[in-house]
């Protein structure tokens, strides 16, 4: 089975990436040289906590750091979600250089 890309966008600055179904949303987010607010990535610290306006995830742990109000409400755990859909999410954001252009000698001349 060919795995599928998912669209996620952080709102309200409307900044897409792109997601498969076996990438968590925060790695997502980091391979597309974002960072989203995280410490522990396991899903247990609630810094990465954010609300879905859109969307359909699952998790990699059975249940993450999340009450079954604040499911309901939408709250997400981006470090341990997986999209099963195009997501939307208010997250705010950091943008990271590629690991290719932070090595020395390369990218910025530094």
């Amino acid at each position: 089975m060919i795995p599928r890309t998912f669209t996620i966008t952080l709102l309200p600055s409307s900044r897409t990436f792109p997601s498969s179904g076996e990438t968590t949303i925060l790695e997502a987010a980091a391979l597309a040289g974002l960072r989203l607010s995280s410490s522990c990535r396991n899903g247990t610290c609630r810094a990465c906590l954010c609300q879905m306006k859109d969307g359909t995830v699952r998790y990699k742990i059975e249940w993450p750091g999340l009450t079954a109000e604040e499911k309901a409400e939408g709250w997400i755990l981006p470090c341990v979600a997986l999209p099963l859909s195009n997501v939307k999410i208010e997250a705010d954001f950091e943008a990271i250089l590629p690991a290719a252009e932070a090595r020395p000698g390369r990218g910025r001349g530094f």
